[in-house]
């Protein structure tokens, strides 16, 4: 049985970042995945999503210049995009797993579980491991409904080589408004069958009724207040089955896509095995991102639940853990000023603190909240969906928080950021030159 001073679950972004810290400091280490090393953000998430966005991002801008100045039809070759996207996603696993051979890091292909407090097997080996860290990323939430079998998920999405007609998206999160942005640009009739009572729940109200708009222009049907019953096959086609404000109902579908979130891709591991708590699918883990109940565990990004699910955070929860797996337990992840963005066409964005959140702790608000597609930003383009809300305590002029939509919201979110991590106030923000006429030079005016 090999030893080694940190076993890592997970070869995406926590695990690699922890990995090699660790590493770098002499210690021995070992990643074990069973599925293409990189993770979800290189292989099946963030980047590629995102360059699904730019083909769709050219379409929308083509057609919104239409009769401005451009001429012709522009549209989408699905399968060319799709190979286009390949680019950057099939040279990823045989580039990590180089990577770790380099770095002297021992990797392993296969399911990993426990088997007790300090080992983990995977295929053949039994590993023992003096810290372990669970860097696993999340999985689809399970649907638990007749037919859940015939839904496509967000990773087969962005590897179809054909885009199928129609298309419905149960869930209003992330996945469906991106995915369906996409999804329409290339000429797909898009449902999206939503629980909740609006899309995109995490973000503002007000902001993401304004990018409502674009759902319409578009074509999207986005049907809130609605509950998906059962999916069947009839055919070449799929019906979905749907519980209403105004009874049953039934969408058929092309393709049945799962955007109804994520959970900790825990379920395998046989954590029991280990004395790992978990509660409600999740670990159980104290301040320093370490197993309340196995002191040698730790878990970083997705797997830790801890922070918002994002790339960012889980390079910084890896940072984390890997300095408490070196040094004892003397670092807590800071989740200030971390920005969210959904890449819709205009992408939506937020950092801070929501309006509910800012009332219940600031005795002195002060919100400033507008739709201004008729500033040049949004002008220049011809995007009928442009708007902003800031979040400012009034004593001492600090942003708490701050929610965009339109062009750039994904960039200038960056630059609220910025000030909520490092206590800047609006005087430091307007006090600042920027460059003109750019998204952020619009900051000014939001504040």
């Amino acid at each position: 049985m090999d030893t080694y001073d940190l076993i890592v679950i997970g070869t995406g972004t926590a695990a690699q970042v922890a990995a090699s810290r660790v590493r770098k400091a002499g210690r021995s280490v070992a990643v074990i995945d069973h599925r293409p090393f990189g993770g979800t953000c290189a292989l099946r998430g963030c980047d590629p999503k995102k360059m699904l966005v730019s083909g769709a991002e050219a379409v929308d801008l083509a057609r919104r210049l239409r009769s401005r100045g451009l001429a012709g039809d522009l549209h989408i070759e699905w399968k060319d995009l799709i190979a286009f996207k390949r680019t950057f996603t099939d040279p990823v696993p045989r580039k990590r797993e180089e990577d770790f051979a380099r770095q002297g890091i021992d990797a392993f292909h296969g399911l990993a579980h426990f088997t007790g407090p300090d080992r983990v097997a995977v295929n053949e080996h039994v590993l023992q491991g003096r810290r372990v860290l669970i860097a696993s990323g999340a999985r689809p939430v399970p649907l638990g409904l007749p037919g859940s079998g015939h839904v496509t998920t967000s990773d087969a999405f962005m590897d179809l080589e054909r885009l199928p007609g129609r298309i419905v998206m149960v869930g209003g999160g992330y996945i469906a408004a991106e995915f369906s942005h996409i999804a329409a640009g290339a000429g797909a009739k898009v449902t999206i069958l939503q629980r909740a009572t609006r899309m995109l729940p995490t973000f503002d109200a007000e902001v993401v009724s304004w990018l409502m708009e674009k759902f319409g222009q578009i074509g999207v049907d986005v049907r809130t207040a609605t509950t998906v019953t059962a999916i069947e096959r009839a055919g070449d086609e799929y019906r979905v089955h749907m519980q209403t404000p105004q009874g049953e109902a039934v969408a058929s579908a092309d393709l049945v896509v799962h955007a109804a979130g994520r959970v900790p891709d825990i379920a395998e591991l046989n954590l029991s095995a280990a004395n790992i708590a978990v509660a409600g699918g999740r670990l159980q883990l104290n301040d320093f991102l370490q197993s309340i109940s196995n002191p040698i565990v730790y878990a970083a990004g997705d797997a830790a639940a801890k922070g918002p699910p994002l790339t960012p955070v889980s390079s910084h929860d890896a940072k984390v853990a890997a300095g408490n797996i070196l040094e004892g337990n003397r670092h807590k992840p800071d989740y200030r000023g971390v920005p969210s963005v959904a890449f819709t066409l205009p992408p939506v964005a937020a950092v801070g603190l929501s309006e509910n959140v800012a009332r219940a702790q600031t005795s002195k608000l002060r919100i400033k909240s507008a739709p201004v597609p008729y500033w040049y930003t949004a002008r220049r383009v011809a995007e009928p969906v442009y708007g902003y809300k800031t979040l400012v305590d009034e004593d001492s002029g600090r942003i708490l928080g701050a929610h965009l939509v339109g062009p750039h919201a994904d960039e200038v979110i960056n630059l609220f950021a910025l000030a909520i991590r490092h206590d800047l106030t609006v005087d430091d923000l307007k006090s600042t030159i920027f460059g003109y006429p750019t998204g952020a030079s619009d900051i000014g005016y939001m504040l």
